[in-house]
């Protein structure tokens, strides 16, 4: 099979498993029902756009699926009317897809025409529905509908679709339906990019083929790693976003002497060595990063920030930002706010509380992200009126809060036995168009429950319910004993 052949690898039953540094803040989860501390896990080092799956999600495979439709603006401002009209007709369709009605049958007689903009349509509709329950049932209708697109005249897959497709089983666990996949796509002459490299390494890092799939699309003329400038870029950036700490570190031992390494492979590597603990090994990376050339940029101060506020030296944190400044580099609210949270990590409230009015002395106004950080410190620290406090401000500078700002400051009604202000909290969520995500929800059940207050962790519950999400979580409340 070409895949195969491509990528070196005998067929086996595999078990489970951008090019902009973007920075992602994910606050406030609370990582277990049973377990009463309050777990704050932000991580603002560390979001990659996902290959093209979102910072490019509307721009370039929006094009990419439009290039069969050309036509002037206003004409194809009704086609995308039209076509996302078909394709939630035909989403209804292939739902009620079974042995009464067929769903390929209807899509014929409802005349559907397939475009690449419906197929890439279809499919996010029904990558966004697939639970643990649906799994087997999405992948199906999803290849089923796919056949058929294929089989209508006029109309030939794009590679968006194929990666899509190809997204879907992995979220349903269709390993070898995958690797399938990737053979159709080079007998049929598609590319295998940076992003079929991504879908396909989350298929097999856990079953120890990652180095094997690794060294095979380094050395395949047919693997074409746009956006990114090297090969090694590409695979390194998959690494980080699967959080493949040692791959990253093996990748760039191997890599030395055939490639030249840039800010961005610095930046990934740096983030990897943070991650395992090396933060002793990062000179010998400004070292040599120096003889190439290079000179850090606002992310590599970012990553140098996070690791001072965590090891707890705000005054080196400080001369590294007065450094910045000397090179050119203004702090902006995300670096304060990134050396922020890493104090809080380490408990120096007096720190983060001084850096937080540092930066708002030095023009970066703080944002929804920056107060959250500062309120998720109070709240771990067990200094809820200070939190509150924080509340307050944030809300008479009309900086709006978030689910994760609501989530910290439930949470800290909660430690403080406020359970009545807490649920009052959780309503004015939705009165204020912020809807609770299940980080919430998981928060304040078992926070109730613990407090053997089971009739409020009910209302909650059935609360959720109403929403028509977050149905999954019915077997871990389950375990409340309720």
């Amino acid at each position: 099979m070409n895949s195969i052949a491509l990528l070196g690898l005998r067929k086996r039953v595999v078990n489970k498993i951008s090019h902009c540094f973007v920075i992602s803040r994910r606050l406030c989860k609370f990582d277990d029902g049973n377990n009463n501390e309050f777990d704050c896990i932000e991580e603002p080092l560390k979001k990659i756009v996902s290959d093209f799956d979102s910072n490019l999600d509307e721009n370039f495979r929006l094009n990419e699926d439009l290039s069969f439709d050309q036509k002037p603006f206003s004409v194809r401002k009704g086609f995308l009317e039209s076509v996302k009209l078909d394709a939630k007709r035909a989403l209804e369709v292939l739902r009620q897809d079974g042995p009464g009605l067929d769903a390929r049958l209807v899509l014929k007689e409802l005349r559907i025409k397939p475009s690449g903009i419906l197929v890439r349509e279809v499919l996010l509709g029904i990558l966004k529905s697939i639970n643990s329950e649906n799994k087997t049932r999405c992948a199906k209708l999803a290849y089923k509908f796919f056949v058929w697109c294929s089989q209508q005249e006029g109309y030939r897959h794009t590679l968006n679709a194929y990666h899509l497709i190809m997204d879907i089983y992995a979220k349903c666990e269709e390993f070898k339906a995958s690797w399938r996949l990737v053979d159709e796509m080079i007998e049929k002459g598609y590319p295998v990019t940076a992003r079929t490299f991504n879908i396909l390494i989350r298929t097999c890092g856990e079953a120890g083929l990652a180095k094997t799939l690794v060294e095979s699309f380094i050395k395949s003329k047919n693997f074409n790693f746009l956006p990114y400038k090297h090969s090694y870029n590409a695979i390194l950036h998959s690494f980080l976003v699967l959080n493949q700490y040692k791959l990253i570190e093996w990748l760039y031992d191997q890599m030395r002497d055939d490639f030249s390494p840039d800010v961005l492979t610095y930046n990934i590597v740096l983030y990897a060595k943070y991650r395992l603990g090396k933060v002793d090994q990062f000179n010998i990376l400004f070292a040599e990063m120096g003889r190439n050339g290079f000179s850090p940029d606002l992310h590599t101060y970012n990553i140098l920030l996070h690791a001072l506020g965590k090891g707890d030296k705000p005054l080196a944190a400080l001369n590294l930002l007065n450094h910045m400044r000397e090179t050119g580099i203004e702090p902006t609210v995300l670096h304060f706010t990134t050396l922020i949270d890493g104090l809080s990590r380490a408990g120096n409230l007096v720190a983060c509380k001084y850096f937080f009015d540092e930066m708002i002395k030095n023009g970066c106004m703080p944002d929804v992200v920056a107060y959250t950080v500062m309120i998720t410190g109070y709240v771990v620290a067990g200094e809820l009126e200070k939190a509150q406090e924080m509340f307050q401000e944030m809300l008479s500078k009309e900086q709006v809060p978030n689910v994760f700002t609501y989530n910290s400051m439930i949470r800290g009604l909660c430690m403080a036995g406020k359970f009545d202000e807490a649920c009052s909290m959780f309503k004015e969520m939705g009165s204020k168009g912020c809807s609770p995500n299940s980080v919430v929800y998981i928060t304040l059940v078992s926070c109730l429950r613990s407090a053997g207050k089971v009739a409020e962790a009910r209302e909650v519950i059935r609360q959720m319910m109403e929403t028509g999400k977050y149905a999954h979580l019915l077997s871990r409340f389950k375990e409340y004993k309720m």
